[in-house]
């Protein structure tokens, strides 16, 4: 094999770069994952500082990525708007402070700030006499698109700086920060997508961008895009100590009125910063933003600034990134399995590959939408992403490396646990096996039946579950409690002990609370909360069984499709059966008898909005109930009263139209004290 020289080697890499930039940041399509990126780009600097010669004005080692487009005009920025250096491990931060300290005087000492490395689109943003007058992104880092009538839509973006006291608002003032989705709102974007039948997003800081970019700003103010702000670029009529250091600044930026990055924090030394940076890759998946590292900056911003900057990198920032999560490999084939509702999902086997610590080789495709929306076929190269402890999955495959050979992938026809047909319900993404004795969706049934998310029967596993399904000691989850000991001791590695704890474990069961005997049974989208809610409301299981679609819409967060799907849950003779033979093993099928506080409430129906000053809206409902009234989720004619308190939704408007009277918590009380008399 023929080694490429250097110069070859260094010209493949900026032709490389420069092409996944530009698909990247301009395109919106990504060809290689962050982590290839950041891999290249690295070899290519390790490349240059070792033969400077090779270095030309257009690597993209000298100047910042672009996402300058053609449809906006161009701003250019009061500063440099730079990018950062990246770091990977501690070394690589110790290094980094030693090459500073050489080029500062003997003796100094650094201290430090610690920002989150916010995954999303970096923005400049300019204030005249307190007031927003303009907007641009990053672009080249010299000069930007302006998109300041979208900016003006996000509502964490004040358009006045509120005057403090008698000191007022800086004469001008550029800040610098990054707008982005958090976790939640790209999910509700997405759903919103769907809903409308349009293609759903595939990451959130490509979301994020082209929101920004709309031409209609009125699209843009439709999508709940956030703005956290880290840095001033220019100004004046600001006070002096501002400029001195980070951690002032960043003070300074949150008295304004600017949101600031949550986790920001002062540290005197990089041994402080080291000994918290693990603290922040555990918490990563718990934040409500997406971070794929974080940003250390020299907080005394006069050194900074005496470091200057090297290349296009300040020399007194730079960002720790955190272990590759996504990575691109090859989808060899796809295998289907079946959940304990019949859902049918598409799984990826993958050509191994090391992500976030671990060597994945299966990965979930979600559905056959998501498949199709994708364009993902079997023997793609296909990036897949690890976060935490979540299942991989695939998010997008790489259409630039097809060959011809690759093959679409198709929902079956048939069920390959039981040959029945498979379907797909009117208006539903997902297809399904609609055999409810489907050997696999039994096993799946059993399975939650038995874990700690439903009866929490100690000592029973999956492979405990399969091992009697197997042997044709259980048909189903109901026989778990006609199980006797001389069958147990039958299966391997059972010995007596181990049978009277199982035993005792499924007697124990029995008892379980109402809600999370309903939990158990698995009703699709019946998870704990519902399940909770329906005991409240009914308090048995025959009283659940007997319930219409209508009666069990009644209740808060029911919908229609919820409700028709718990009716036909019951009204299924399979399930039937089983209910049956748990109520014969003697399995709590009653809940707890309820304590009549009083009968204030008697005949009055009651519909909760809003959040209330004291009471939580399971506390309001459940104090309603104890005094003879009833809870409703939506507003009729027939409504008592709606009881409002913060941010109410629509229930109050409706409220309005029907002349239906609102009352606040203190009259609810009043009400639960005195009656209707007063």
């Amino acid at each position: 094999m023929i080694h490429p020289s250097p110069a070859e080697r260094a010209a493949e890499l900026r032709d490389r770069l420069h092409r996944y930039s530009h698909a990247y940041y301009v395109l919106n399509a990504p060809l290689v994952t962050d982590a290839e990126f950041d891999a290249l780009y690295r070899e290519l600097v390790a490349l240059e500082n070792e033969h400077p010669e090779l270095i030309t004005p257009d690597s993209p080692t000298q100047r910042a990525g672009s996402d300058l487009s053609d449809d906006f005009p161009k701003v250019r920025h009061p500063a440099p708007i730079l990018s950062l250096s990246n770091a990977y491990n501690a070394d690589d931060l110790r290094a980094w402070e030693e090459r500073n300290l050489k080029l500062l005087p003997t003796g100094t000492t650094l201290d430090y700030t610690f920002e989150p490395k916010l995954d999303g689109l970096t923005i400049v943003i300019t204030y005249e006499n307190g007031v927003l007058t303009q907007a641009a992104t990053r672009g080249n880092g010299e000069q930007g698109d302006d998109v300041t009538p979208n900016v003006r839509t996000i509502r964490t973006i004040p358009l006045r700086i509120p005057v403090s006291g008698d000191d007022p608002p800086p004469a001008r003032l550029v800040v610098r920060g990054e707008v982005l989705y958090l976790k939640k709102d790209f999910e509700s974007v997405n759903r919103r997508q769907a809903e409308q039948g349009l293609p759903m997003f595939l990451n959130a800081r490509n979301a994020a961008s082209g929101t920004l970019k709309q031409k209609d700003s009125r699209i843009t103010a439709s999508r709940p895009l956030t703005c956290f702000v880290y840095g001033i670029v220019d100004g004046s009529g600001i006070p002096a100590r501002v400029w001195d250091k980070q951690w002032e600044m960043l003070g300074y930026l949150r008295d304004l009125g600017f949101l600031i990055a949550p986790g920001s924090a002062y540290y005197p030394t990089l041994a402080a910063v080291l000994a918290d940076i693990p603290t922040w890759e555990a918490r990563r998946d718990a934040l409500d933003f997406e971070i794929d590292g974080i940003v250390i900056k020299v907080n005394d911003l006069r050194l900074a600034r005496e470091l200057g900057v090297v290349g296009k990198d300040p020399r007194g920032a730079t960002a720790y990134k955190f272990p590759a999560r996504e990575a691109s490999t090859k989808l060899l084939a796809v295998e289907v399995s079946v959940g304990r509702t019949g859902r049918v999902v598409p799984n990826a086997v993958l050509e191994p590959v090391f992500i976030g610590g671990i060597t994945v080789s299966n990965a979930t495709l979600h559905n056959y939408e998501i498949v199709s929306m994708l364009d993902i076929r079997i023997g793609d190269t296909v990036v897949v992403k690890r976060a935490g402890d979540v299942i991989p999955n695939v998010i997008a495959s790489l259409p630039a490396f097809r060959t011809g050979d690759e093959q679409p992938i198709l929902p079956p026809e048939r069920c390959p646990f039981c040959d029945t047909p498979i379907i797909k319900p009117e208006g539903a993404v997902d297809y399904f096996c609609p055999n409810t004795r489907c050997p696999e969706r039994v096993y799946r049934q059993i399975e939650f039946f038995v874990s700690r998310a439903g009866m929490d029967i100690e000592g029973l596993g999956s492979q405990t579950v399969k091992a009697l399904l197997d042997r044709g000691l259980i048909r189903d989850e109901a026989d778990i409690f006609f199980l006797r000991a001389e069958s147990l001791l039958e299966l391997e590695k059972f010995a007596e002990k181990r049978v009277a704890n199982l035993l005792a474990a499924i007697e124990a069961a029995k008892q379980r609370p109402l809600g999370q005997v309903i939990t158990a049974l698995g009703i699709d989208g019946v998870g704990s909360t519902v399940a909770e809610a329906l005991a409240n409301h009914f308090n048995s299981i025959d009283a659940l069984a007997a319930a219409t679609v209508e009666e069990l819409q009644q209740i808060e967060g029911i919908g229609d499709i919820l409700a028709r799907g718990i009716a036909a849950w019951f009204a299924d003779d399979y399930h039937r059966e089983i209910l049956e033979k748990l109520r014969a093993a003697g399995v709590r099928f009653q809940g707890e008898a309820k304590t009549q506080a009083g009968d204030q409430l008697t005949g009055l129906t009651f519909v909760l909005t809003g959040t209330l000053p004291t009471l939580s809206r399971d506390e309001a409902a459940a104090l309603i109930e104890a005094h003879g009234g009833k809870v409703t989720s939506s507003v009729s004619k027939k409504t008592s009263y709606v009881v409002m308190g913060d941010s109410p939704g629509s229930k109050a408007d409706k409220a309005r139209q029907l002349n239906v009277p609102i009352i606040g918590e203190d009259d609810l009380l009043r009400l639960i004290r005195h009656g209707t008399s007063t």
